[in-house]
């Protein structure tokens, strides 16, 4: 977005109409200070030093005392010299003239120049970096403390514009039926029930797929050419590192702002490099599906032709062909072709679907609530243990429960056809239990240990699918 250093202080023309976007008037007074900061004037050294390190200039001056720098430096504002310290030899000091005061920061050097978190590519770009940050501190420090009090994030409407564009969007997303039936010998076969009967288990269950809200992935950037605060509409200053910017969604705001933003990052697909490894929230939200769609195209390829195949999910498929089927996800998404004609080997798909899942970088249980499903396996009295895994699943992001209900509810009309594939719950619990959740710390002994309870979690969340979901 475009930014005039001419903008009013305040006052925005957003319209909450998400086909009718302005871009807010930004404030400019921070941009204005950083013009009339002071310019860096290098002191050079008369004489050549034969001491001075090879990634310094001429702005060396050699072994000096913070008097000799401050008389070199004659009182000229943004003037500055490097001097090598005579109480700490081969230590080095920045003596920088800002305020009517000379300030001596130590030099560090490991491939670029800093004194603090940012680094530079000359000692010059760090000194302009630095005036421009003394100024604008020593003039507006008050103002910086405030200026995120009243923010055009909200007063313009950009929570409920975002909110109005996924709600839009995801209008039109299709929509899934709860319970899924199916053919089997030519009759209609349901989810069997539950053989306990747990009324306190199914009441009070909100439902976990109508908000998928998302946090913002944050990173360090450096801004080419005048940048301004998408959440506090006020200027980013210095030359590099100057603010973060959301590598999902691509929202640009002050590193200090970045902590006040709501949970409400919609990821831009331009953005997705890759559907494999790729953070599960951050892909349903950037396709506006309910779930992966490797979930939803491989499951709906298996149970098209595979439902019967023996050993499914523990036979597995070649392994290049499931690298093809990865990068034909990773390249083409949704288009990718999984067909019969492509790949006849139906265990090629579920080594697919299983690679997904354990690729991810979170597991879909995930790793805050991994030792509270595993507690759960451990409680002795059925009931007891039924009551804490759904507590458990109350808890997991909503994409996460939507994708681990879809998943369950496949997995139970594989058991369905058990004299076929001879994968039972139990089977079934093996092969996916380490898939879907694993230790936080990935010891070896600590993983072996809780095998066992990871296949009773997933055996139990198949066998009552219909209960606990």
């Amino acid at each position: 977005m475009a930014a005039s250093s001419n903008s009013s202080l305040s006052g925005s023309s957003l319209s909450s109409d998400p086909e009718d976007f302005q871009p807010p008037i930004w404030k400019s007074y921070l941009y204005q200070l950083q013009q009339e900061a002071p310019r860096p004037k290098r002191i050079i050294c008369p004489q050549e030093m034969e001491s001075r390190p090879r990634h310094y200039g001429r702005e060396f001056h050699g072994m000096m005392s913070r008097e000799c720098a401050d008389q070199l430096l004659g009182g000229a504002e943004g003037a500055y010299l490097i001097r090598e310290s005579q109480r700490q030899p081969g230590s080095y000091t920045l003596a920088l003239r800002f305020g009517s005061q000379t300030l001596n920061y130590r030099l560090f050097y490991d491939g670029k120049h800093f004194v603090g978190e940012k680094r530079f590519e000359s000692v010059h770009d760090l000194v302009t970096d630095g005036l421009i940050t003394l100024h604008i501190e020593s003039k507006a420090a008050e103002y910086i403390a405030r200026m995120t009090t009243n923010p055009i994030y909200q007063h313009a409407g950009y929570s409920s514009l975002l909110r109005d564009r996924i709600t839009h969007r995801l209008g039109r997303a299709r929509t899934e039926p709860k319970r899924v039936t199916f053919q089997q010998d030519e009759k209609v076969v349901t989810s069997s029930p539950s053989p306990l009967d747990r009324p306190s288990v199914l009441k009070d269950c909100p439902d976990k797929h109508c908000s998928y809200d998302k946090v913002h992935n944050f990173k360090v950037h450096t801004f080419r050419g005048p940048h301004w605060c998408e959440y506090c509409a006020n200027f980013m200053w210095g030359l590099i590192a100057q603010g973060v910017r959301c590598s999902d969604c691509g929202l640009n705001v002050h590193k200090q702002c970045s902590k006040l933003v709501p949970s409400d990052c919609q990821p831009d697909l331009r953005r997705i490099k890759k559907v494999f490894s790729c953070d599960l929230t951050t892909l349903v939200k950037a396709h506006n599906t309910h779930r992966p769609m490797v979930l939803d195209m491989c499951i709906r390829e298996i149970e098209h032709r595979g439902l019967r195949s023996e050993g499914l999910y523990r036979v597995s498929g070649f392994t290049d062909h499931i690298e093809d089927v990865k990068l034909a996800f990773d390249r083409d998404g949704e288009r990718a072709d999984i067909s019969v004609a492509a790949y006849a080997d139906i265990n090629i798909i579920a080594g697919v679907l299983k690679l997904y899942l354990r690729d991810l970088p979170i597991p879909v249980i995930t790793y805050d609530l991994y030792n509270t499903f595993i507690q759960a396996a451990k409680i002795p009295d059925p009931d007891a243990r039924l009551e804490a895994i759904h507590e458990g699943l109350l808890q997991l992001p909503p994409a996460h429960y939507e994708t681990l209900r879809y998943l369950m509810m496949h997995l139970k009309r594989v058991t369905l056809h058990e004299k076929e594939n001879l994968m039972n719950a139990e089977n079934l619990g093996i092969v996916f239990g380490p898939t879907l959740m694993h230790p936080p710390e990935q010891e070896t002994l600590a993983s072996l240990n809780d095998m066992r309870y990871q296949k009773v979690i997933v055996q139990l969340l198949i066998v009552h699918e219909d209960v606990l979901f």
